[in-house]
């Protein structure tokens, strides 16, 4: 991937630069032995060039540190990005498992609706019946209900269950 080949060409660049500066210390070294091969009686030039090799040896660890340390910052972005990328996955598949339990639980509850009007247009349908048969029986027997309160009050109670139940 992209990431990955920029990876590759800056520690290509790195390894690059450390090992020209290394070049130029190790130029810079042979001058010198040169020159202090010219010159014997120098000891200050000695203790000089016993200085730089010490330091460009400090300098060569330090690059070489730097370049652990980047290297382990590389590695720890790439799995900072595949955990942003599982994470990513989760959170999806969570939000579909809700979504897939809310739809199956608002079925339910549909599938119970329904039932339960079905239920209640049975029930009605049965009332309506069994007061229609009240009705019949109390016309049938000849008595006459407009004289009796209590059969006028069940007959008129009768007829507005009916209207009410048709609504």
């Amino acid at each position: 991937s992209a990431e990955e080949s920029l990876e590759d060409m800056g520690k290509v660049k790195t390894a690059f630069e450390s090992k020209a500066l290394a070049l130029q210390r190790m130029q810079l070294m042979d001058a010198l032995r040169k020159k202090v091969k010219q010159n014997d009686g120098c000891t200050r030039l000695m203790e000089t060039m016993k200085d730089i090799i010490g330091l460009n040896w400090e300098i060569l660890q330090a690059h070489q540190q730097a370049r652990v340390i980047r290297e382990n910052l590389n590695d720890i972005r790439r799995k900072r990005y595949f955990l942003k990328q599982a994470e990513g996955e989760k959170a999806l598949q969570i939000f579909t498992t809700v979504r897939k339990k809310n739809e199956v639980a608002r079925k339910k509850i549909t599938e119970k609706l329904n039932l339960l009007h079905r239920n209640i247009q049975y029930e009605r349908k049965v009332i309506t019946l069994i007061q229609n048969i009240l009705q019949n029986i109390i016309v049938g027997s000849r008595i006459n209900w407009a004289k009796d309160p209590s059969l006028k009050a069940i007959v008129l109670q009768l007829e507005k269950d009916i209207s009410f139940q048709n609504l």
